[in-house]
């Protein structure tokens, strides 16, 4: 507790604000998705927000990206060094690639779902990625601590709450933003094997063009998507894509530099708290008292799952 109240004190409350406002920004962006689905079909939504995603992060590339760095200064050789930018390149395409794809799945189910689900249900359903992500690790040969698994029951006890109804049967959205989940966690576990050895914001630029590339491919195959259609949508897609893929993802590359970990998944995981607030605020949506007693325990499971990660344990929503 020593090290986390001494991390926490030495950064300023701005890095606190601005993963604040990135909750804020992914929390609202759920009400942006459900908009949206009145005017586009879900794989045109995600496919036009993701490529603009990639475009807003080129200038972020050009300012917060890594530099290179001459022979010189690596005091290597020139066939060593083109050796290794080679490797690098091809790892920056590996992880995007795969990112890509992974994030395709997870936004695209949850895309999909949010149309036969509430905008709350589904920002605290989507949250379970948090509780999910350590327990995969599992099959990677990561340990899991008893405050673990006390997370996953209460995750268990609080989705029984939200999705399972009187006939036991959990409604279809809620099944597609459960998949959606484990799909988010699979990416988070690619971004975390990728993100040490390459530049996190080209590998994200990287993603969201695949993510976006392969939607459209999916939305002129199975949807009718219009330029006039995608023009009246622009609010909640220019919403999605600048906001919560290119402005928060870039908000967060700043709000965690020197940030404990643990803090800050905390902050970030207020996103799902915010999702109910605004569905309520902005659309009428309500929760009844047996949805939010499950969301309350969502979210004590949220909280519970980030005190035995590690530092190498990451939260990344875009």
């Amino acid at each position: 507790m020593k090290d986390i109240n001494h991390q926490y004190h030495g950064v300023p409350w701005k890095n606190s604000l601005l993963l604040l406002l990135t909750a804020v920004i992914w929390g609202i962006a759920f009400v942006a998705q459900c908009v949206g689905m009145d005017y586009v079909g879900p794989f045109t939504f995600n496919g036009v927000r993701s490529l603009i995603g990639a475009a807003v992060l080129l200038p972020v590339i050009r300012f917060f990206g890594e530099k290179p760095q001459t022979d010189e200064k690596k005091g290597k050789g020139t066939r060593e060094a083109g050796n290794e930018r080679t490797e690098k390149t091809k790892t920056l395409l590996t992880g995007g690639i795969l990112c890509g794809l992974c994030l395709c799945v997870a936004s695209n189910l949850q895309q999909i779902g949010i149309q036969y689900t509430t905008v709350g249900k589904a920002g605290f359903i989507t949250a379970c990625y948090i509780v999910l992500v350590p327990v995969l690790g599992i099959f990677l040969h990561r340990r899991c601590g008893a405050l673990l698994w006390g997370a996953v029951a209460l995750a268990m006890a609080g989705l029984y709450l939200l999705c399972i109804k009187e006939d036991l049967i959990p409604g279809r959205g809620d099944i597609l933003m459960l998949l959606c989940a484990f799909a988010f966690s699979v990416h988070i576990l690619v971004i975390d094997s990728f993100s040490p050895k390459t530049d996190g914001v080209k590998l994200s630029c990287i993603q969201f063009l695949i993510a976006g590339f392969i939607s459209m491919l999916c939305a002129f195959l199975f949807e009718a998507p219009d330029l006039s259609s995608i023009l009246a949508a622009w609010m909640p897609i220019g919403y999605a894509g600048v906001l919560s893929c290119g402005v928060a993802y870039t908000l967060q590359i700043i709000g965690q530099k020197g940030m404990n970990p643990t803090i800050a998944s905390l902050i970030l995981s207020l996103e799902s708290s915010i999702s109910v607030i605004a569905g309520w605020l902005l659309l009428g949506q309500s929760l009844s008292a047996r949805e939010l007693w499950g969301c309350a325990l969502m979210f004590l499971a949220i909280i519970l799952a980030q005190f035995p990660a590690s530092d190498k344990s990451r939260v990344d929503d875009t």
